[in-house]
C-alpha cells in the first residue's frame, strides 16, 4: 500500500511540475507509466522557446514547437483542476484514509490552476493563430529573384497596389 497523499499537496505539485509529470510519479499507482510521456511535449516546447529567442520570430520550427510547451501547462493547470475538485471519498480509496478534505490551500490552488491555465491556454492559442496567418501571408519564395530582388510577381502586385 503505498504512503497517504494530501489532496492539497498534489494539486500544488500538479500546478507547479505537473507540466514534467512530478505529480505522477508522487502519487504512484497506475499513473506512473503516463509519468514517462509528460517530459517530451514540455522540453520540446522549452527548446522552441530557446530557439526562438536565439534566432528570431522568423523560424518556422519553433512555431511548430513553441505551442507544445502552452499545451503541456494548460494540461497541467487542468489536472490539477480536476485534482482538487475530486470528491473526498473517492480520493480517500485511492489515496489513504484522512486525505481528500478540501481547505483553503485546495480552493486557492483550483482558482490559481484555473486563471494560469486559461492564460495560458489563450496565449497558445493566439500565438499559434498568429504565426499560422503569418505563415499563409508570407510572399512566395518564387516571387524573389536572385539576392532579394524582387520577380516580375512582385512588380505586377505593386504595380496594382500603388495609386
Amino acid at each position: 500500500m503505498a504512503p497517504a497523499r494530501s489532496k492539497t499537496q498534489a494539486l500544488w505539485l500538479t500546478l507547479f511540475g505537473g507540466a514534467l509529470g512530478l505529480h505522477r510519479w508522487w502519487l504512484g499507482g497506475i499513473g506512473r507509466g503516463w509519468a514517462l510521456a509528460y517530459p517530451l511535449p514540455t522540453l520540446l516546447g522549452l527548446y522552441g522557446v530557446l530557439r526562438m529567442r536565439d534566432l528570431g520570430l522568423d523560424d518556422r520550427l519553433s512555431w511548430l514547437l513553441v505551442p507544445l510547451l502552452g499545451l503541456a501547462l494548460s494540461a497541467a493547470a487542468l489536472e490539477a483542476i480536476l485534482t482538487g475538485l475530486t470528491p473526498a471519498h473517492q480520493w480517500e480509496a485511492r489515496h489513504g484514509t484522512g486525505t481528500g478534505a478540501s481547505h483553503w490551500g485546495t480552493v486557492l490552488g483550483v482558482i490559481v490552476a484555473l486563471m494560469a491555465g486559461a492564460t495560458v491556454l489563450l496565449g497558445t492559442l493566439a500565438f499559434a493563430g498568429q504565426k499560422y496567418f503569418e505563415w499563409e501571408a508570407a510572399p512566395p519564395v518564387a516571387a524573389l529573384g536572385s539576392q532579394g530582388q524582387q520577380g516580375p510577381l512582385s512588380a505586377q502586385n505593386s504595380k496594382v497596389l500603388s495609386p
